[in-house]
C-alpha cells in the first residue's frame, strides 16, 4: 500500500494520508489525509459540524512579495570563488526565520483520577516567519500542524520559546497563520516567485524532522515537477492541492517548513511526501504564490470566504446498492446529498437528502470533489448554478444561488 503522509507529527505516530486504488499519477497521488475524515463530506467546506464558511475571495494580486506587507529582505546573498550562491551563507540567513511549532492538546487522560484533564503534546511541525507588524511577529505552517491544538508553542532559532495565537486556518488548502510576541524576533523571510520555478532547479529544504530535536535540518535536492495535482482529503471535504514536487529529502515534522531557491527566498511550504518502501525523493510542497493569498485574507479575516452550498455529500462509489436501485444503469459516478442545511442555499433551492448529483453548469460531477473544485475555483458568491440531479431515478435541473456561510451566522 502506498502511503502520502503530512509531515507535522512526530516519528512515532501513524501515517495520515494513503492514495487511491487506482492506475495513473493522479490516482496514486490521489488520497492524502491532512485531518479526521468521515465518507461524509460537506459541501461549502466544512463538514455537518463545522459552522464557519470557507470561501473563495478571489485575488487579484496572487503571487509576488508584495503580497506580504512589510516582509523583511535578506540581506544580500553571498557567493562563492566560482560566483555562485555560497549555500551556507543562504541556510545561516534563512534558518533564522525557522520556527519549530509544539501542538498541545488538552485531553482526558487515564490518570489515577477519573475525569482528569492533562496537556497532551500531540505532535510538532515547523512554520516560517514572514512578516513583523504591529508588535506582532506573523508565521505561516500547515493546518495539519496547528489543528486541534488547546495550546502552541513555538521554538526560535535563538533557543527562546513563545506562546502561539491561532489567526486564521484553512483545512482546505492546508494553510494556518500563527503570531507570536514580536519581541521574540530579529528576522523575517521574503517570498520568492514560484511562477519562475523550472525542473531541475535547486532548492532547500528547512525544518524539523522527527521533532525539535534535529531542529532546522537542512536537506538539499532539485526542483523534480511543477504543477502537480494531488487530491487530498481534509477535515474540511476532498481537495485538490497544486504542488511543487521536490527530491529533498522530507520527513515526518518537516511540515510548515521553508522550500528556498538559491536567493534565499521562500519558494513553498513542504507538506507532503509519499511513504512507501523502496520509494524516495518524492515530497511536495504548496507553492508561494498560492500561499500568499491565502496567508494575506488569513491575516485580514481569519478565515478564507468561499461559495456555501449547504450540503453533505458522499459519493456513490461510498453508497450501499440499495440506495442507488433507482438509478438509471448510464449513471454510474456521481454524488449524493446525505444532509441539507435548511437554513442553507441548497434547502431553499428545493435539493432534498438522497438527490444524486451528476452535473453543475453542465460539467460532470463525478464525486464531491469534482463539486467543490468547480464551486470554488468557477462560481462566486452570489452567483447561480445549475445543478443536473437525479430524484426517485427521474433527472430534474436545480437552480440554486451561492451564499456565504459567513452571512448566515
Amino acid at each position: 500500500m502506498n502511503d502520502i503522509e503530512n509531515q507535522s507529527n512526530s516519528y512515532n505516530e501513524e501515517p495520515l494520508r494513503k492514495p487511491r486504488k487506482a492506475g495513473g499519477w493522479k490516482n496514486f497521488l490521489s488520497m492524502v489525509t491532512a485531518g479526521v475524515v468521515g465518507s461524509v463530506l460537506t459541501l461549502g467546506a466544512v463538514t455537518v459540524s463545522e459552522t464557519q464558511g470557507l470561501g473563495v475571495k478571489a485575488d487579484e494580486t496572487a503571487g509576488g512579495t508584495s503580497q506580504v506587507e512589510n516582509a523583511a529582505s535578506l540581506e544580500t546573498v553571498p557567493v562563492s570563488a566560482n560566483g555562485t550562491p555560497a549555500l551556507a551563507d543562504i541556510v545561516e540567513n534563512a534558518s533564522k526565520a525557522i520556527v519549530g511549532i509544539v501542538n498541545i492538546q488538552n485531553q482526558s487522560q487515564n490518570l489515577p483520577f477519573p475525569g482528569t484533564q492533562g496537556n497532551v503534546e500531540s505532535g510538532s511541525g515547523s512554520g516560517v516567519i514572514f512578516k513583523k507588524q504591529d508588535g506582532d511577529a506573523f508565521i505561516v505552517t500547515n493546518n495539519h500542524v496547528i489543528e486541534g491544538a488547546s495550546k502552541l508553542e513555538v521554538s526560535l532559532y535563538n533557543g527562546k520559546k513563545a506562546d502561539a495565537e491561532v489567526v486564521g486556518a484553512d483545512a482546505l488548502t492546508d494553510l494556518a497563520v500563527i503570531k507570536i510576541d514580536g519581541k521574540y524576533v530579529e528576522d523575517t523571510i521574503e517570498f520568492g516567485d514560484s511562477s519562475q520555478l523550472r525542473p531541475g532547479d535547486q532548492v532547500l529544504a528547512i525544518g524539523n524532522p522527527l521533532g525539535l530535536d534535529l531542529s532546522r535540518t537542512v536537506t538539499q535536492g532539485i526542483v523534480s515537477a511543477i504543477d502537480r495535482g494531488i487530491e487530498v482529503s481534509t477535515s474540511a471535504g476532498v481537495w485538490e492541492l497544486n504542488v511543487i514536487q521536490t527530491d529533498a529529502a522530507i520527513n515526518p515534522g518537516n511540515s510548515g517548513g521553508a522550500l528556498i531557491n538559491t536567493a534565499g527566498q521562500v519558494i513553498g511550504i513542504n507538506s507532503l511526501k509519499i511513504s512507501e518502501s523502496g520509494v524516495e525523493g518524492l515530497g511536495f510542497a504548496i507553492p508561494s504564490n498560492d500561499v500568499l493569498p491565502i496567508i494575506n485574507e488569513l491575516i485580514e479575516t481569519g478565515q478564507v470566504a468561499r461559495p456555501y452550498l449547504g450540503v453533505s455529500l458522499a459519493d456513490l462509489a461510498q453508497i450501499p446498492e440499495m440506495y442507488r436501485q433507482n438509478l438509471p444503469e448510464d449513471v454510474e459516478a456521481g454524488t449524493m446529498i446525505t444532509y441539507v442545511d435548511p437554513q442553507s442555499p441548497a434547502a431553499e433551492a428545493g435539493l432534498r437528502k438522497q438527490d444524486v448529483i451528476v452535473s453543475i453548469n453542465g460539467e460532470e460531477v463525478n464525486s464531491s470533489a469534482d463539486l467543490r473544485k468547480h464551486m470554488y475555483s468557477k462560481g462566486k458568491i452570489g452567483n447561480e448554478v445549475k445543478l443536473k440531479i437525479y430524484r426517485g431515478g427521474k433527472a430534474a435541473d436545480i437552480n440554486v444561488s451561492l451564499s456565504s456561510k459567513n452571512a448566515e451566522a
